[in-house]
């Protein structure tokens, strides 16, 4: 057996004995499907509205990149500064940890009044639920340099920009590409949770006009296609993390 068949084998049976359990579940229970469709009905709904379900899901998947590629712009510079400057840190931290403790559901009905029903509010949403998760992991990352390490490299000759760039930054790639992982299905929430509120497309629209007709096999539909976005997105970063960091996890690889 291949390696990528080893690692690839367990999530994908754990991922249809969920699907199995669910529908037999929901077969012996007799539970009724505009209650908790099984997947035989959810998946009757996603071939009928197809198209619908794509076209949303093609702009919730616009918004939540464009979000989150403004939360891995901000969040990675905010990090780096946090992480390089005590003075920063101390300045900062105070308010980002304010700011993550307001729920951004609560902020959504603000961002329409400022910016309207539509795709900013949105892209918003999903930029502000994914930046603190990035801007904590690149600091803690660059924060957590052995004390020790940087006195051997001082006593060698290093400069503090030095240790920064040739010691530093390396060490906290591994946290950084932990930080997008989380993120990324954070800014999906985001995304989603503006597009229930205020949005004329998307799969958070979708779900509440459906959810309006009492089509719940659709709404399980496009909760089905966000979390298969969720699970490629989130395999992308894994592959390009495993690419530019297999140094840091070279202990598990030879474990496993």
């Amino acid at each position: 057996m291949t390696r990528q068949l080893r690692e690839w084998t367990p999530p994908v049976l754990v991922i249809l004995g969920a699907f199995l359990l669910w529908e037999v579940g929901v077969e012996l229970l007799g539970v009724e499907p505009f209650v908790l469709p099984g997947p035989r009905a959810v998946w009757a709904a996603y071939r009928a509205w197809e198209g619908a379900i794509w076209f949303n899901a093609a702009q919730t998947l616009y918004t939540t990149l464009v979000g989150f590629g403004l939360a891995l712009v901000g969040g990675m510079l905010l990090g780096l500064a946090i992480g390089y400057s005590a003075l920063v840190y101390r300045a900062l931290y105070p308010l980002l940890v304010g700011f993550n403790s307001v729920p951004k559901a609560a902020i959504v009905p603000v961002l329409v009044i400022w910016f309207g029903i539509g795709t900013v509010p949105a892209i918003l949403t999903a930029f502000l639920i994914s930046f603190f998760p990035i801007v904590v992991n690149v600091a803690t990352g660059l924060a957590t340099l052995e004390p020790e390490l940087q006195d051997v490299l001082r006593s060698l000759g290093a400069s503090k920009r030095e240790i920064f760039l040739k010691i530093g930054l390396p060490r906290s790639l591994p946290y950084f590409f932990a930080s997008l992982k989380v993120a990324v299905t954070l800014a999906f929430v985001g995304a989603i949770i503006a597009e229930t509120v205020a949005a004329n497309r998307g799969i958070g629209y979708l779900m509440i006009a459906a959810s309006a007709r009492f089509e719940v096999p659709l709404v399980f539909a496009g909760l089905v296609v966000v979390a298969a976005m969720g699970v490629a997105l989130f395999v992308v970063f894994a592959l390009v993390e495993r690419r530019l960091t297999g140094w840091a996890y070279r202990g598990q690889s030879v474990a496993g």
